[in-house]
């Protein structure tokens, strides 16, 4: 069971990246999937997160407008489309499956059964 996150990188204030959270061993589409952050010195915050059919999202303050969360069920993949970044965007990304819900949203420390290794993103101003 694997969840492999991909597509951070370096980019600069307000430009955008696509990050990737590609499942091996299940089925995303049978868990809410979350992405979150951790930036240096900081406690790990959600960032969006999905119910199991798409129905319900939940966003953290600072990304909604500029980010979108989606899923495709085929390729048991979920992505993270980031617009305008800012430079505090900048923070290691993780994608989760989990149980939908605030204790899982939040920050991912209720209710998470699956994680992924985390990928950098670095914002320049």
């Amino acid at each position: 069971v694997q969840l492999q996150a991909s597509g951070g990188g370096l980019a600069q204030a307000g430009g955008s990246l696509r990050l990737s959270c590609t499942a091996s061993g299940f089925t995303i589409n049978n868990y809410a999937m979350a992405w979150f952050r951790q930036a240096p010195g900081k406690e790990r915050e959600g960032v969006l997160c999905e119910n199991k059919d798409a129905s319900n999202r939940a966003y953290g303050a600072s990304v909604k407008g500029r980010f979108t969360i989606s899923r495709d069920n085929a390729k048991n993949t979920v992505y993270l489309q980031m617009d305008m970044l800012k430079p505090e965007d900048t923070a290691v990304y993780y994608c989760a499956a989990g149980d939908y819900g605030p204790g899982f949203c939040t920050n991912g420390n209720r209710g998470a059964h699956y994680w992924g290794q985390g990928t950098l993103v670095t914002v320049s101003s």
